[in-house]
């Protein structure tokens, strides 16, 4: 018994020991449990409070940053969106923001009400019409309206350079969410790219943009002198190539601070801007000379004796006019000025520059998307319906296309850009149509000589010239205040039929040329007409041109025109 009580008395200290030493264990893991548990509350507490400066470091970056947009919004209102949204795929993208992408965005809206389109272009504006740049702009008083590029046509009605307000378009970001469709137009941006097979269009900021159709309607750019390539940048700042907005602003500061301007370029922009500026000379005695390689102004689309006639009219408005002239180099002059030294060995000092002698297509598009490109005439080559690849269609200055009337050609002016604009929009939506239509074009020199023409114009063709004595209502001024229409494009498409008239005397001795017919001939068929100071009047040449007849007297045909009636 006293051996059991041992052995009871052992077995229960072994448990109370055992007890003892889990509850040990126990309250050491319970220790350590509370430790891991207070450190992890540190550590997200921590984290919290990270968290916390940082999000409140976010807020006052962002309040920054508002204020800031908001103050730049304030400053500059016009300014575009810095971000937007583009659309990874469009139906309808049309690359370039002048009037071919315009007229395009028109005719596929005409025949596709519920289209989305999106123009990319690289400029910061909405598209705008160039015609006014070298025209009725620089004729106007209110410096707040050039400021607000809004112009007066001819007959005092006041328009916006713009062809459609902001509200017009549809936020980029918004475009494929449109129930209704819609145009929007992202600006300041360039396309550097283009994948004709996988249809897609590659911006320079990285942006890919897929598409069903595109149009490429890049335009041109002006073209430079080689004796400029080497001009030292402080005097290039004194050289203005004038094409766009941006060129228009600049040059009209310039006309108001200088005491003289020179323009190299006798051909339709440089004529038009000579008479604008020598408009202006007038008024602030700036100082304005034209010179060109050309015998007389216009000197490669008008006859001789119609080109110093205009040559007269431009010396007429003020304007030093130095024909047959090439520069042979430009260097730094005295007081700040030019000196452009000529090859004949004379010289000109001037404050400014002026290049007006053409524009080159932009190619850059035909390089880096293996696009075919036409050796002779320049431009992208399309087909008849302005097809450069499947789904590609190209409009504008830039097409090199096939005319079914007078072959490959390429044309640089205003209604060639609407006409071509709106067939190749026409057939993005599936029309199939050929180009027939010819486009016409038309200069202003001034609201009271403008002339109009279509076809082949060449100086280097045979002409004849059918004139007759101008009234008051045979300038563009008149027929801008008969039509309420500033494009002439536009209002020779609105015009009545014409009633041929009967025979006329000739001019008499010491009467000029105030308004006629010119007819361009190649082997003895009209190719080319053009209508001086003669308006509404195109749908006859027009049909000159398609009946391609050989005439045995011109002065015949001329009566169609019925250039001798008093209206």
């Amino acid at each position: 018994a006293a051996e059991e009580d041992a052995a009871a008395k052992g077995a229960e200290e072994a448990a109370v020991s055992k007890a003892a030493e889990e509850a040990a264990a126990a309250k050491a893991a319970e220790e350590a449990a509370a430790a891991k548990a207070a450190e992890e509350a540190a550590a997200a507490k921590a984290a919290e409070e990270a968290a916390a400066a940082k999000t409140t470091e976010a807020a006052t970056v962002a309040e920054t940053v508002t204020a800031k947009v908001v103050e730049e919004a304030v400053v500059e209102v016009a300014a575009p969106p810095a971000a937007a949204a583009v659309p990874e795929h469009v139906p309808y993208l049309l690359i370039g923001a002048g009037t071919a992408s315009f007229a395009a965005y028109r005719a596929i809206k005409s025949k596709d009400p519920l289209a989305r389109i999106l123009i990319v272009g690289d400029e910061d504006r909405l598209p705008y019409m160039r015609p006014p740049l070298s025209k009725e702009l620089w004729f106007m008083s209110d410096k707040d309206a050039v400021e607000d590029l809004r112009f007066k046509q001819w007959n005092g009605r006041e328009r916006s350079l713009y062809f459609e307000p902001p509200s017009f378009y549809t936020p980029v970001s918004e475009l494929m969410d449109s129930p209704k469709g819609g145009i929007s137009v992202l600006s300041g941006k360039k396309v550097v790219r283009v994948d004709p097979k996988a249809q897609v269009a590659f911006l320079s900021d990285g942006t890919q943009i897929g598409y069903d159709k595109c149009l490429i309607a890049t335009g041109g750019k002006p073209k430079s002198l080689p004796q400029l390539e080497s001009l030292p940048e402080e005097l290039k700042e004194h050289v203005t190539l004038f094409r766009k907005i941006d060129d228009f602003q600049s040059l009209d500061k310039i006309a108001n601070s200088s005491k003289s301007i020179t323009i190299f370029g006798g051909g339709f922009l440089g004529s038009e801007l000579a008479c604008a500026l020598g408009h202006r000379g007038k008024q602030s005695n700036l100082e304005v000379t034209q010179a060109y390689q050309e015998g007389g102004n216009m000197g490669k689309v008008l006859p001789d004796y119609l080109s110093q006639w205009t040559t007269d009219k431009v010396r007429s408005e003020g304007v030093t006019v130095l024909p047959n002239s090439r520069i042979s180099s430009v260097s730094k002059g005295e007081g700040g000025q030019l000196k452009v030294q000529m090859e004949s060995g004379n010289s000109i000092s001037t404050d400014h520059i002026v290049i007006a002698v053409g524009v080159e297509p932009d190619m850059a598009l035909a390089t880096s998307s293996k696009l075919e490109v036409d050796p002779v005439h320049g431009g992208f080559k399309v087909n008849a319906e302005l097809e450069a690849r499947t789904n590609l269609y190209v409009a504008g200055d830039a097409a090199s296309f096939y005319d079914v009337a007078l072959g490959r050609r390429r044309v640089e002016h205003h209604d060639h850009a609407v006409v071509s604009g709106r067939l190749a929009g026409e057939n993005m939506t599936g029309a199939k149509k050929p180009y027939t239509h010819q486009s016409m074009f038309w200069s202003d020199l001034g609201p009271d000589v403008g002339y109009e023409a279509i076809g082949v114009v060449d100086s280097k063709l045979p002409t004849v010239g059918v004139f007759a004595k101008a009234t008051a209502q045979d300038t563009p001024k008149a027929v801008v205040t008969k039509t309420d229409e500033a494009m002439r494009s536009v209002s020779e498409a609105q015009a009545d039929k014409i009633i041929p008239g009967g025979a006329e005397p000739a001019l008499k001795d010491g009467e000029d040329y105030g308004k006629g017919v010119i007819f361009y001939l190649r082997d003895n068929k009209v190719v080319g007409v053009v209508l001086w100071n003669v308006f509404n009047r195109m749908s006859i040449a027009r049909r000159i041109l398609k009946e391609g007849k050989s005439y045995d007297d011109l002065t015949e045909v001329a009566k169609l025109f019925n250039i001798h009636a008093a209206e």
